[in-house]
């Protein structure tokens, strides 16, 4: 065989191998905005193992936290746009940024009364529900995790009751939901991204943040705030979902792997969650936050009863939600 012919052969096995290896390998970029020790950075690395370890490795999850791509916002629209293959953002943005109104289900006031409740509630058929209705909105949702009870947190003082938030400037996120919550309870609400809290408590420029205890450690908000009030208000669920034109081109096992990853890690996510919780209300203590009981949690239900009525009355989605999650509470 002459030698131009060998050299050919050999150059188009490597490139054939080349292309077979290639293509046996396939690179996820997963995005979140939060820091570690944030319990959405567990939900990355929990989904991470699990579908690196049920694909033998064929799928690689390259995960950026800590803003890496932008804030919460910049992450679900780079998901829905296809710049990142999928995402882990708050739940209440669905409703702002892709139109689904009855993922406001997640966060309505007092609805779960618990993180053991939570993981039941975010295993429903209902919750699933909420994940298939995003394909028209062009994503694959796979799960629901959680990123902490939310609590009150104020650079002004203790707030011991609801006339004690009256006129604080208080941060949501900019959403008809949290703006009618923090509305009710005599609040000043201020809608303001998630990147921009730190320092808008240090310049005085808000008040008061309603938050989870995970993000005043990980943003370190303790620094420029020091009175935590244990409200619980809500919990702040987020979803995990891939840009759906990406998902279906998938090969079908790759699929299958990463849904039961996604599926199987939600209960191990939200009980270190719970854990994370305990542990890091005493980690802010020791920092010389101080830490307050809620005096008036029964009136401040009975200002939200409402609003969760006014939004069962919006969609037949949160509707179904809400039924559900009273028969797992009891009521």
């Amino acid at each position: 065989m002459p030698l131009r012919h060998s050299i050919a052969i050999v150059g188009t096995c490597l490139f054939v191998a080349a292309s077979v290896a290639h293509a046996q390998t396939i690179r996820v970029r997963l995005s979140t905005a939060v820091n570690p020790p944030h319990p959405l950075v567990a939900t990355g690395e929990l989904w991470k193992a699990a579908v690196e370890k049920k694909t033998g490795g064929k799928v690689q999850v390259q995960f950026f936290h800590s803003r890496q791509l932008g804030d919460d916002r910049q992450n679900l629209e780079a998901t829905v746009a296809g710049t990142v293959d999928a995402s882990i953002t708050s739940s209440i943005l669905y409703p702002l940024v892709v139109k689904k109104q009855a993922f406001d289900a997640l966060q309505l006031p007092f609805l779960i009364s618990s993180y053991d409740n939570l993981a039941k509630v975010l295993q429903l058929p209902e919750t699933q529900a909420l994940l298939d209705d995003l394909g028209s909105a062009g994503l694959q949702g796979l799960n629901v995790t959680e990123g902490g009870l939310r609590h009150f947190l104020s650079a002004r003082g203790q707030v011991a009751k609801i006339a004690d938030m009256k006129g604080l400037k208080t941060r949501i996120v900019p959403v008809p939901l949290h703006k009618a919550i923090w509305d009710a309870t005599g609040a000043a609400p201020v809608g303001m991204a998630y990147g921009e809290v730190y320092t808008s408590l240090q310049t005085k420029v808000i008040d008061a943040v309603e938050i989870n205890v995970s993000s005043v450690v990980s943003e370190n908000l303790w620094e420029p705030a020091k009175h935590l009030t244990l409200t619980g208000h809500y919990f702040w669920p987020a979803v995990l979902a891939y840009n759906k034109a990406k998902f279906d081109r998938l090969p079908a096992d790759i699929q299958k792997a990463m849904i039961e990853a996604a599926r199987e890690t939600v209960q191990a996510q939200v009980m270190s969650a719970k854990a994370d919780d305990a542990k890091q209300v005493g980690d802010l203590q020791a920092k010389g936050v101080r830490v307050y009981e809620f005096g008036e949690l029964a009136q401040m239900r009975a200002q939200m009863k409402p609003i969760v009525e006014q939004w069962a009355a919006k969609d037949r989605n949160i509707a179904a939600f809400i039924q559900a999650v009273n028969r797992i509470e009891g009521r």
